[in-house]
């Protein structure tokens, strides 16, 4: 008896699911993309509360920097309603949302200072103060899934303790669960230094997190 026919199935179904799934979220997009042209109401405030969360970890992340990202959250979104049109739904919208924050943090620091793009992602925020990450969401990311409530916070101080440019690919990749592809397209990078900064940073942050008691993986 041979069980060769049965895994072809399932595999064939397993493909039509994720071929339907990446249909349907295409056209999402799309759908998004035509209302921003059409300025929808509602439609901003639907994507607010969708998207809040994730937008305000990610700043969080960046700058680490509470009050500076929760002036930037509310410039970002001014932006998406002022800049809508742009947004062709060919990308996912949160990796367009993503490039947009990132920009405004780097005109931010530009503001402040003449350093360089990688001087600029290089230095840290420039609040001392302890930062709370209980950005709450409802699904949970693969940082989420080895960690619980208590060690939370063990994994932002340890994340916070690597350079924002390792930083910022670590928490599109474990946090956002972007593809490598679509981190590229938010970080302006070559996909060869998005895998560099990946590996390297897993390189600085898995001590870290091994000597609380938790393993990482990639995300496939």
């Amino acid at each position: 008896m041979t069980f060769a026919p049965v895994k072809s199935l399932l595999v064939s179904s397993a493909r039509s699911l994720a071929s339907a799934a990446d249909e349907q979220a295409r056209q999402q997009n799309l759908a998004v993309a035509e209302g921003l042209k059409r300025q929808e109401a509602g439609l901003l405030d639907e994507l607010i509360v969708k998207y809040q969360h994730r937008l305000m970890r990610y700043l969080l992340y960046l700058t680490g920097n509470r009050e500076q990202a929760e002036d930037l959250f509310q410039d970002v979104w001014m932006r998406v309603l002022v800049r809508g049109a742009q947004f062709n739904g060919q990308a996912r919208f949160e990796t367009w949302l993503f490039t947009i924050a990132r920009n405004m943090v780097i005109d931010l620091r530009r503001k402040r200072t003449a350093s360089s793009l990688d001087e600029l992602f290089e230095t840290g925020g420039d609040d001392d103060r302890p930062m709370s990450f209980e950005v709450a969401d409802g699904d949970p990311t693969p940082f989420d899934r080895v960690s619980n409530f208590e060690n939370r916070e063990q994994i932002a101080r340890a994340l916070l303790e690597v350079d924002t440019l390792h930083r910022e690919v670590l928490v599109l990749r474990f946090y956002e669960e972007l593809s490598l592809e679509e981190i590229a397209k938010v970080t302006r990078a070559h996909l060869s230094t998005v895998k560099s900064r990946l590996y390297r940073g897993m390189a600085m942050i898995r001590p870290r997190l091994e000597r609380a008691g938790l393993k990482l993986r990639e995300a496939e």
